[in-house]
């Protein structure tokens, strides 16, 4: 062995090198505030290596970047901690080049003859920013490819070249696949090996001018090995021990949390994402951008930060004198503490933010679902995002919200967490109470949402509003809860049923509120049958068991259907032909083939012909397609494979 290093040495002359770096005259001695070089040399040493291995399963298309991240977090043996690794790792890094920013500028390190070095640093900054912002599309979900785009339509608005930029950036008019595979090759192939040469750089130049210590000096000066190689190992350890916790973190507070990096549902440029923001480190820009607002955007997006950058290059030149010297570790600290409030700002903003938390919310039950069913049914050659356009859990809200919602409720809000609002133009006379009483909303209801209301109430102002549904609400349609509301005497004529309707005067409601609430004890006992018999006809899966358990108590309640005493069949057709029923046909009621023709059609004599009170027809007037329909018939019925916990259904 010692022939083999002795001819080693021989041709390259690594013992001498080796002793000059480990042997390296430390100013001072040893200590803590020289381990940032180190720590961040090592964390970018992590990023290439789990880079490398990234790589090898990542497949950089549209089509298949997410699928293949996917595997890499849900398939691959260790891929989730190989990700989470890279994924925090690239956090750490820029707070550990804010660390060592901070370090060099009070130990004087960046002062002549050091300013080349000192410029090689803010270089490394930007590569390292550039480098997190291309890999936050790369996953291709639905956080990343909003929040890139914000970030690119920023480049837009820069004077006289930026749509030009933007255009070769995204790799086109519109991004998709080509702003993909150039956002790969930058963060995979450019910007690493940028990195590379200018750490060089900075590295030699470093060992040229040596380390600058703070003085004055309270100790002896000391090699390198072994106390400073300590440090610097120990501050390792520590950096990556702070991302092994970040990734196991949500475990600790949730025994379902997935481990390692987030990855949202798959990117979908159809689909709006209003939940998207850019990682914390570029948060308090995003929240700078907002006291810009139109035209001014360009002062807060690319005049003020790109004088920010002039006024850092600049400080090697201030200095030099002891005043200048002062300025400039000020100048950074009101830089760092700026960015560190905006970033707190946006943060507040954003959790005193109802839409916004219903948005997350959802996007985080969209990626939920989608890992659910790629489980469950494999990723289909047209690509993952497939199997959310063609899920009624995911889709039945959105289109319910869409084309229903302004009628109906789906357990008192729109299907998705909000309640639709209208503009009310306050008319002469008109008092609080009574507005809130017309919107069946309490005052507090009402001010709450109008913080800006005051005590007194001015003509024509407008204030808005929750319109009270006129259709019933359709949560929990034709279970037996649902159906025993509706034959309840109090509760038919209220918003939850007919009470938005023309029917709350009809012939149905007279019969439950007049001759129901009479019912003897026996009757009622008699009507409970009724109601399991006519939930059974839907078929539910979510009460499947109790319709099988009492198929005696159905039987018997669908032969009081048809008596005398109930007069079910006095206006509704049942399992027999009647040309004289007036009212919806009850055979298969709230059944999936009874709901779509429904839905299709209301007027239809099956339904309510000419009585039907306002609903569309929506695919006769083809508002929504037949597979549409399905989707949130599905949906409303509970007709879906292996949901997610989700607090919205």
């Amino acid at each position: 062995m010692k022939r083999l290093l002795d001819w080693l040495d021989h041709r390259t002359g690594v013992k001498k090198l080796t002793h000059e770096v480990l042997y390296e005259n430390v100013p001072g001695g040893a200590r803590w505030r020289y381990v940032w070089g180190s720590t961040l040399t090592f964390a970018i040493f992590v990023q290439f290596i789990t880079g490398v291995f990234l790589w090898m399963a990542y497949s950089p298309s549209s089509q298949t970047a997410w699928e293949s991240v996917y595997y890499i977090q849900h398939q691959m043996t260790g891929g989730w901690l190989l990700r989470g690794i890279h994924h925090f790792t690239a956090h750490a890094m820029i707070i550990l080049l804010a660390l060592h920013l901070m370090q060099v500028l009070i130990d004087g390190a960046y002062k002549a003859p050091r300013e080349v070095n000192f410029w090689t640093g803010l270089v490394l900054l930007v590569l390292v920013l550039a480098l997190s912002l291309t890999g936050y599309l790369l996953p291709w979900d639905q956080k990343g490819f909003w929040a890139t785009k914000v970030t690119t339509n920023i480049v837009g608005i820069s004077p006289m070249i930026g749509p030009a930029m933007q255009k070769l950036i995204v790799g086109g008019a519109d991004y998709g696949h080509h702003t993909l595979t150039r956002f790969f090759a930058l963060h995979a192939g450019v910007l690493p090996g940028l990195i590379v040469a200018v750490v060089v750089g900075h590295i030699y130049l470093f060992r040229r001018h040596g380390l600058t210590p703070k003085q004055p000096l309270r100790r002896r000066d000391a090699a390198f090995w072994p106390d400073q190689v300590l440090k610097d190992t120990v501050a390792c350890l520590g950096v990556l021990a702070a991302v092994l916790f970040l990734i196991v973190r949500p475990r600790l507070f949730s025994a379902d949390a997935p481990l390692g990096a987030e990855l949202g549902a798959p990117a979908d440029g159809s689909e709006a994402y209003s939940a998207a923001r850019p990682e914390w480190y570029f948060l308090f820009l995003f929240q700078f951008l907002k006291y810009f607002p139109g035209e001014s955007e360009v002062w807060g997006a690319i005049v003020i930060p790109s004088l920010a950058m002039v006024g850092i290059f600049l400080m090697p030149f201030l200095g030099q004198w002891k005043l200048g010297h002062r300025f400039n570790i000020g100048s950074l600290c009101a830089l760092l503490l700026g960015a560190g409030l905006l970033t707190y700002l946006a943060y507040a903003q954003d959790r005193a933010d109802p839409s916004y938390q219903l948005a997350v919310r959802q996007a985080d039950q969209n990626a939920e679902r989608v890992v659910t069913l790629a489980r469950a049914r494999g990723i289909p050659p047209t690509g993952a995002l497939e199997l959310l356009r063609d899920d009624p859990l995911t889709q039945g809200p959105k289109l319910f919200a869409k084309n229903c919602a302004s009628c109906h409720r789906f357990d008192g809000h729109d299907s998705r967490g909000e309640v639709p609002t209208e503009t009310h133009e306050i008319r002469t006379g008109e008092t609080l109470a009574g507005i809130a009483s017309t919107n069946q909303m309490t005052v507090q209801a009402l001010r709450d949402l109008n913080p800006r209301l005051g005590d007194k109430l001015v003509p024509g102002e407008k204030l808005a509003v929750h319109p009270p549904p006129t259709a019933a609400d359709l949560k929990g349609f034709a279970n037996r809860d649902w159906i025993a509301g509706l034959l309840d005497s109090d509760r038919i004529v209220s918003a939850h049923y007919f009470g938005g309707t023309k029917f709350k005067d009809g012939r149905m409601a007279r019969y439950v509120t007049k001759d129901v609430a009479r019912f003897t004890p026996a009757q009622k006992e008699q009507l409970k049958e009724v109601i399991v018999a006519l939930s059974a006809e839907a078929g539910l899966k979510s009460q499947a068991e109790p319709d099988r358990r009492d198929g005696a108590v159905i039987e018997k309640g669908r032969q009081r259907m048809t008596n005398d005493e109930m007069r079910c069949t006095e206006c509704h057709q049942f399992h027999k032909p009647d040309e004289d029923a007036t009212g919806p046909d009850l055979t298969g009621y709230g059944s999936r083939e009874w709901l779509v023709s429904f839905i299709s059609d209301p007027a239809h004599t099956r339904y309510y012909g000419k009585r039907n009170d306002r609903m569309p027809a929506f695919a006769q007037n083809q508002r929504l397609t037949p597979h549409s329909i399905e989707l949130i018939v599905d949906w409303l019925r509970g007709d879906w494979h292996e949901s997610p916990k989700d607090t919205l259904k």
